[in-house]
């Protein structure tokens, strides 16, 4: 796989994640007790053998670079492997930051031509999946395509969120709808595509738009030789408060498709923060856990259920976690219940404080098109006081205090601010559309 270059798409601002993406790239996100989003792709990337990934970044990088460091933890280190953090080529204009997923790579093919690719793998960093992509570029290459896109079958009533083809009996694209509200078929790209490098110089050079899907599928596909990839694995986009749920909780289901171990994902283990290794997994005489995920450095002494924790996760005598993901170092003190929540890092709920309270019977007040299922969703180091109630599709702002949350009218749907900062700019709709 030396002739071919991977580029790892991750700049998103993720904005449909909410305050899990306030202050972090969406591929940053923790995911599934010891991981981050982006960590499934750069773990397909290692596994593939390809030794060239550059990582384009944007919105809120320093998280995300911290992670990825040298790409020491998948093993990109060496005279001849490597994982490069590409950030766009700002200068005074606005234009010279990344305007969609073609432009990004535009913007970077040097580094690819530094390697002389011969193929260029694109790739999104906020998908949860495994996959080998030397099948795909030796499917690519015997069909001697321009382009080839990793695609799969969808659910009809999802199809308006994906690029669609119909293709023949070769797997050659045919037809190509992006985002249809009436789609021809349900075979939904999975944004992974392999490029012929002379090509993709050339198309990039006189593309009339900035994106993949939208503008360089779509005209390929009239006029030069782009082929569908089958893929019938498990893939999800994480890109929803509810999707990102529903996979964290498809690891503890045994027929989802999704098996951490099998997959064999690799992560930066080195926690932020500590300047030392965590102690070990320790419960306590009450403590009961069913059907969960406990990572390393937790305490549990209270019930688990069908939950996932991440390091330094410490859940108190008689405190109840139900259906949950609770991210790192979130303190769940004594006799709290906590149902369907997803909590940030550092997160604090008092004693006998009750989580996910009533019937999502409203959506959330301020972003009812991000949250309406049931969830609350609980910010980074917000805290709880003791013998709060917090009703389904609540969002509490990221460092909210005690104070702040003890003076509001909480109820179905309630948005939690963090008191502001003189001057400081809000989140609004415009901001997290």
């Amino acid at each position: 796989m030396r002739d071919c270059v991977a580029f790892l798409l991750a700049g998103g601002m993720g904005s449909r994640l909410n305050i899990l993406a306030k202050t972090r790239a969406k591929p940053a996100v923790p995911f599934g007790g010891n991981y981050r989003i982006i960590d499934f792709t750069l773990s397909n990337i290692m596994h593939s053998g390809i030794d060239q990934v550059g990582i384009l970044t944007q919105y809120q990088p320093y998280s995300l670079m911290q992670h990825i460091r040298s790409g020491e933890a998948w093993d990109f280190i060496g005279r001849s492997r490597s994982a490069r953090i590409l950030p766009p080529s700002t200068g005074i204009n606005a234009s010279d930051w990344y305007r969609g997923t073609a432009d990004a790579v535009a913007q970077n093919l040097n580094f690819a031509k530094r390697f002389n690719a011969r193929q260029v793998l694109v790739l999104s960093g906020d998908h949860i999946y495994h996959m080998d992509y030397r099948p795909m570029m030796r499917f690519h290459k015997k069909r001697k395509a321009d382009i080839t896109v990793a695609m799969m079958h969808v659910p009809w009533r999802d199809t308006k969120h994906f690029g669609i083809a119909t293709v023949d009996r070769d797997q050659r694209i045919l037809d190509w709808q992006e985002k249809p509200d009436l789609a021809k078929n349900n075979l939904a790209s999975m944004g992974v595509y392999v490029i012929e490098m002379k090509y993709l110089e050339r198309v990039l050079q006189n593309a009339k738009g900035f994106d993949f899907g939208k503008n360089i599928i779509h005209d390929a596909v009239i006029n030069d030789r782009v082929f569908a990839y089958p893929f019938d694995g498990y893939w999800a986009d994480v890109g929803t408060l509810r999707a990102f749920w529903n996979s964290n909780m498809d690891i503890l289901r045994r027929d989802s498709g999704l098996n951490l171990c099998q997959w064999h994902v690799r992560t930066n283990l080195d926690d932020e923060g500590h300047v030392a290794d965590r102690l070990p997994t320790r419960f306590g005489k009450n403590a009961q856990i069913k059907n969960s995920l406990i990572s390393f450095g937790c305490f549990v002494d209270g019930q688990v259920i069908h939950s996932i924790l991440s390091p330094g996760v410490r859940i108190e005598k008689g405190a109840r976690v139900i259906d949950s993901v609770i991210m790192h170092d979130v303190v769940v003190k004594q006799k709290a219940q906590l149902t369907e929540v997803i909590a940030d890092k550092r997160a604090y709920f008092g004693a006998q404080s009750e989580i996910g309270v009533g019937e999502a019977s409203q959506p959330n007040e301020k972003f009812p098109k991000h949250i309406f299922t049931g969830l609350t969703v609980i910010g980074k180091a917000a805290q709880i006081p003791a013998m709060t109630k917090l009703y389904r599709n609540t969002i509490i702002e990221p460092f909210c205090g005690k104070d702040v949350i003890a003076a509001q009218g909480l109820h179905v749907g309630s948005y939690v601010k963090q008191r502001r900062v003189k001057n400081a700019v809000p989140l609004t709709e415009n901001n997290f559309s």
